[in-house]
């Protein structure tokens, strides 16, 4: 039986939705631990119970943030059609959610230009798992004889590296008046390079070119 009172779990994730909409509000660096406390109607102390400091609730925050993305690019490369079909669509997913990042949440932003800044480990597992979503895809891509035998492993990090002028913040907003490459014609590149099976095409772990 419980006494009535919210689980450890439901406490946690009201600071952590309250904390993000303070940092959307008066910004990241201006909210402390009593400002989210007090709109909880908490103490700071109850809030130190499920974060050890406010940098904790900081990328806990991102966290939240990030595994929307990411449920978002997920669930576009699983829909149906061919792994080149949802490869356009996932890539294409992916800038549309940083265009609409980069034209809203000001506030947000300055938060995520720290945590690139400062290699908070939350931007670097959100990296990793957006190259496990397109290396999966690669993967069917080759099973369905789509794509070249290239290492997914490899292919996957590649194509996000690829797609940075259309998904990285700081560059997509200061590409925006460089007519090319357009994000189709950039989309169609990399689906070239994925299908051509070229000498030049990302090769499977520890092989090395051959001497020409």
């Amino acid at each position: 039986m419980t006494d009535g009172s919210p689980s450890p779990d439901t406490t946690r994730e009201r600071i952590i939705a309250a904390a993000e909409q303070l940092f959307r509000d008066i910004g990241f660096q201006k909210t402390t631990v009593a400002d989210i406390a007090r709109t909880l109607s908490m103490s700071p102390a109850n809030v130190y119970r499920f974060f050890a400091s406010k940098k904790d609730i900081n990328e806990a925050v991102a966290e939240r943030m990030t595994g929307r993305k990411r449920n978002r690019i997920e669930a576009v490369a699983k829909e149906p059609g061919t792994a080149r079909e949802r490869m356009r669509r996932l890539l294409t997913e992916m800038h549309v959610m940083m265009a609409e990042f980069a034209d809203a949440d000001a506030k947000i932003q300055e938060m995520v230009a720290v945590a690139i800044a400062e290699s908070w480990s939350v931007i670097h597992n959100h990296i990793r798992d957006l190259d496990t979503i397109i290396a999966n895809v690669v993967r069917e891509g080759i099973a369905e004889g789509e794509f070249s035998d290239v290492d997914p492993e490899v292919a996957g990090p590649c194509v996000r590296a690829a797609m940075t002028r259309f998904c990285h913040p700081s560059v997509l907003v200061m590409c925006r008046d460089i007519p090319q490459p357009t994000l189709d014609e950039q989309i169609d590149f990399i689906l070239a390079a994925l299908g051509a099976g070229r000498q030049g095409a990302p090769r499977r772990a520890g092989e090395t070119a051959r001497a020409s």
